[in-house]
């Protein structure tokens, strides 16, 4: 497949590099300033050669990367708030030219789900976003293979940097500040850790869950509902066209900032310890620091990420391993760009 990359930050880059392993090219590769394209493949090695000198990408502007010859768009630029923009104009701009969009960037599934869902539907190309639900680990793929409507509730630890930090607290009974300073030095945290540590973050992932929670459910809705018209008049409907949809506006959040060492230390009395909790269910989403029991699954530790499925037929499911990191979300977003190849093949 070949592959328009836009956003050059580390999950950008890490997609670049590891394209070829997985049997793509990448064509086009876009930042705020630039772009490279090259039909033929861009020179990767070139590219970063001029990023560390404080260059642009390329020559080229980041809207003609959009115009390159791909297959797929690889959105990879920061989360925004609110109108999820420019990501949102970006799939929007791939779908209009009938192209497939692998997502990185949560903006756009976690604000404008509805418009996403609606652009789709227009268009020949289909929108996959694993990796912005948990990084490398395949929660929403499980999702789908177990169907979404056998799935009634999802929680767990969706945040690094905020677990990090509850860990470090715990273990050695250091307070908030000392640990956040440590957890940017050692590149844990961002300069700004506001989206880590207020439950940002990982309201948005469980935003995303919830809408594809919600999906399913209105598919069944709309499933019954076509079946009566089509027993009356013989017509059907396109489903998942109404029906609830989730922002971030409608999550509880509560973040670590406000938690004592002393709390950690009263928990530890009682076999228990403090993670950021990210949950969906009963349609409600709600993510802030929850007691655990101190061994369990949920109690992951430094930067571990954990999904836990309720499931209808197969009982609690868990999935843990590496939830950020460049290589690690590349990983989720080129196993979409095999999905999209696997069904241009069948």
């Amino acid at each position: 497949m070949k592959l328009a990359v836009v956003g050059a930050g580390a999950v950008g880059r890490a997609v670049c590099s590891l394209a070829p392993e997985y049997g793509h090219t990448v064509v086009a590769l876009s930042d705020s300033r630039g772009a490279a394209i090259d039909s033929e493949g861009v020179a990767f090695e070139d590219v970063l050669a001029r990023t560390e000198r404080g260059e642009p990408v390329g020559e080229e502007t980041p809207d003609e990367a959009l115009d390159a010859p791909y297959d797929v768009l690889v959105e990879a630029t920061p989360t925004t708030l609110g109108n999820a923009e420019p990501g949102f104009s970006h799939v929007r701009r791939a779908l209009a030219r009938d192209r497939h969009v692998v997502l990185a960037n949560k903006g756009p599934v976690a604000q404008r789900y509805g418009d996403l869902r609606s652009a789709q539907r227009e268009s020949n190309g289909r929108v996959l976003f694993e990796a912005t639900v948990a990084g490398a680990i395949p929660a929403l793929s499980t999702i789908a293979d177990l169907g979404a409507e056998n799935v009634t509730a999802v929680r767990g630890v969706l945040n690094g940097t905020a677990n990090f930090i509850l860990s470090r607290m715990a273990a050695e009974g250091l307070d908030y500040e000392h640990v956040l300073t440590e957890a940017q030095d050692l590149g844990v945290a961002e300069a700004d850790p506001a989206f880590d540590v207020d439950g940002t973050d990982a309201a948005l992932k469980c935003v995303i869950l919830a809408n594809v929670l919600a999906d399913a459910t209105t598919a069944d809705a709309d499933a019954t509902a076509n079946d009566s018209t089509a027993a009356k008049d013989g017509s059907t409907t396109a489903g998942g066209s109404s029906g609830r949809t989730y922002t971030i506006a409608d999550a509880d959040v509560a973040g670590i900032e406000g938690v004592p060492p002393s709390a950690l230390d009263l928990a530890a009395e009682d076999g228990r310890t403090i993670r950021l909790i990210g949950e969906v269910s009963d349609g409600a989403v709600r993510v802030g620091p929850r007691l655990v029991p101190e061994g369990g699954t949920l109690a992951v530790t430094g930067t571990q990420n954990i999904v836990q499925l309720e499931t209808r037929h197969a009982g609690r499911l868990n999935i843990s391993g590496r939830g950020a990191g460049g290589p690690e979300t590349a990983t989720a977003v080129l196993a979409d760009v095999g999905r999209l190849e696997s069904e241009r093949g069948s």
